[in-house]
């Protein structure tokens, strides 16, 4: 209920897992024969569930680019799209779409719309305001805000929608535990004061990181080089979030691994979102089980690092940082 208030929803549930939640979405909605289309750049384990298991099941799968809302134009004629799956931002190299744009072209071609919100949390951005019929949170990450829950949230905008989705989740079983419901509960009442410090860290580190001699690339929106800083701007005015991504200049494994072992504050996790900084190497943790000419595809190279910035003092987060990317040159 609370989450589903923030995101202006109709009812909200609270899974076990992040996976639970997003497969509760499509279980409900998709059946053999449907068209799901989805962002190209989706998350690691949503795209192994759509491609280990519902393509399996006779679900047709589509992965477009969607940063031009017009690609989205010739795949709703070439197929009776039934479900339009968006991530925004998108994990790990923070792509934007226009929601609003978007959620208007699947809205008029009788297609619902989902999305994963959990980068940016309802204080950055409220799809269901522009349009989305679902929102989907991993609440293991900003909502708990401390690294020590796992679960997945989802809201729906409507009374009609929530109801087979209520049933789908008594159905399967995959609810979240009471007293992980409290920790999420704890970590909602400080949302606004950590998202904003995070904001703020973030900004400035992406800033020293796109300075620094050891990086090809820095992924922020919140950087007028992101090719999606205008569309920032406005879809996420208060903040684009915690998460910064780059390239290293020495593309390898090992100096990937240079800089992750060589750091003290920041520890590697396959997690983000906590109050603590974290390093996450996305070829092999979070992206693991796609094939690598994906992966290559989606711009997931083996020096690339995603960062999830903390709320510790941003001198100290630098000065950990900086100082394991110079091992790299």
């Amino acid at each position: 209920d609370t989450v589903a208030d923030l995101e202006h929803g109709a009812a909200g549930f609270a899974f076990s897992s992040g996976m639970a939640g997003i497969d509760a979405v499509w279980r409900t909605f998709l059946r053999p024969g449907d068209t799901i289309v989805a962002v190209a750049d989706i998350y690691g384990g949503a795209y192994d569930l759509l491609v280990d298991v519902y393509q399996k099941w006779g679900v047709n799968v589509v992965f477009a680019d969607l940063g031009n809302p017009d690609n989205l134009d010739k795949l709703l004629k070439a197929h009776n799209v039934k479900l339009v799956w968006l991530e925004t931002p998108s994990n790990p190299l923070l792509r934007l779409v226009d929601i609003k744009a978007l959620a208007a072209k699947a809205k008029a071609a009788g297609a619902l719309v989902g999305i994963d919100n959990t980068f940016a949390t309802p204080y950055l951005q409220q799809p269901l305001d522009m349009d989305c019929d679902f929102v989907f949170h991993s609440a293991t990450k900003y909502l708990c805000g401390h690294s020590d829950v796992l679960m997945g949230v989802v809201v729906a905008k409507t009374k009609e929608l929530a109801q087979p989705l209520h049933d789908m989740m008594v159905h399967t079983g995959a609810i979240a535990g009471p007293m992980d419901c409290w920790l999420v509960l704890r970590g909602i009442k400080t949302l606004a004061l950590r998202m904003n410090a995070h904001c703020q860290n973030a900004l400035e580190i992406a800033r020293r990181l796109e300075a620094h001699p050891a990086i090809e690339k820095v992924f922020y929106p919140g950087l007028p080089s992101h090719e999606h800083y205008e569309l920032a701007k406005t879809q996420m005015p208060k903040g684009i979030g915690g998460v910064v991504t780059v390239y290293l200049k020495n593309d390898t494994r090992e100096a990937a691994n240079s800089v992750i072992k060589n750091m003290k504050l920041v520890k590697m996790a396959s997690s983000l979102g906590g109050v603590e900084s974290l390093v996450n190497h996305c070829y092999s943790q979070s992206h693991s089980g796609v094939p690598h000419d994906v992966k290559i595809e989606m711009g997931i190279k083996a020096g690339l690092l995603r960062f999830s910035i903390g709320i510790e003092d941003a001198d100290d987060i630098w000065n950990d940082i900086s100082a394991a990317l110079d091992t790299t040159l």
